[in-house]
C-alpha cells in the first residue's frame, strides 16, 4: 500500500485518520494542505474515485461559491487554488481514495 494522508495540521479527523493507520503499522505520507497542496492531477484522481460534492468543506466560508461555479474543471481549478476548501483528511492509496474520517473503506484496503 501506498497511502498518503492529505490534511490541515488543526483538523482532528485529519489526526485520527493518522492514528487510525499507526495503530495497524501502516506506512503512510502525511501531506500537510495548507504548505503542499495537491497537484491538479491528485485532485482530479480523488474526484474520480469519491466525486466533486464530497471534496467541499461544506463548514468553509466559501463552500457556497464553489456550487455556483458552471464546470466541474472550474470547481477543480478553485478547489486547486484553495486547498482550504477541501473536506479533510483525504486519504489516497493509488486510485483508491476517501474524503472524512472512513476506516470501514480502509480496512478494505489491506
Amino acid at each position: 500500500m501506498n497511502i498518503q494522508i492529505f490534511g490541515k495540521n488543526k483538523c482532528f479527523d485529519t489526526k485520527k485518520a493518522e492514528r487510525w493507520f499507526k495503530e495497524r503499522r501502516i506506512k503512510f505520507q502525511a501531506v500537510d494542505l495548507k504548505k503542499q497542496g495537491m497537484s491538479l492531477g491528485e485532485l482530479a484522481s480523488v474526484k474520480n474515485a469519491v466525486g466533486l460534492e464530497a471534496m467541499v468543506d461544506s463548514k468553509h466560508p466559501d463552500a457556497v461559491l464553489v456550487s455556483y461555479l458552471a464546470s466541474d474543471q472550474a470547481k477543480l481549478e478553485k478547489l486547486f487554488e484553495t486547498p482550504a476548501l477541501l473536506h479533510t483528511p483525504v486519504v489516497r492509496n493509488g486510485r483508491q481514495a476517501t474524503v472524512g474520517f472512513c476506516p470501514e473503506v480502509w480496512e478494505t484496503w489491506q
